[in-house]
């Protein structure tokens, strides 16, 4: 009885997984569903931060509407690129100017769960 129910978990925990990787974004799904539009995080504070992700490769944001000005430079542009289903990109200033990358997850309509390389998640939604 004990090895049936270890074996029925085993089968439930493995059936997760597969859940979990089917909503896992892909360079195909990243391309279509976040490339050329505008991403909004949620800011700790209220509001959402918009990131724009151009088709050329360049990716830039505005903080100015959120106040950020007093804090950080309120505005800079970098680049972004695809790398082992990953979104990754790189600030001028923001970061240091350090490169990350991101595992994107669907969760939902319009919105996207990210898991940075450091640990940090958040959800963010998908403007036009």
């Amino acid at each position: 009885m004990k090895m049936l129910i270890v074996a029925c978990f085993r089968m439930a925990m493995s059936g997760l997984a597969l859940a979990a990787e089917a909503n896992h974004l892909k360079e195909a799904d990243i391309r279509n569903q976040i490339i050329g539009r505008t991403i909004y995080l949620a800011a700790p504070m209220g509001g959402e931060f918009p990131l724009n992700y151009h088709t050329s490769g360049v990716v830039d944001g505005s903080g100015k509407a959120l106040g950020l000005g007093k804090f950080i430079q309120p505005t800079d542009r970098g680049h972004w690129w695809i790398q082992s289903n990953k979104l990754c990109q790189q600030f001028e200033v923001w970061y240091d100017g350090s490169k990350m990358c991101f595992d994107l997850t669907d969760a939902g309509e319009n919105k996207v769960k990210w898991v940075r390389d450091n640990g940090e998640t958040g959800i963010a939604r998908i403007g036009n």
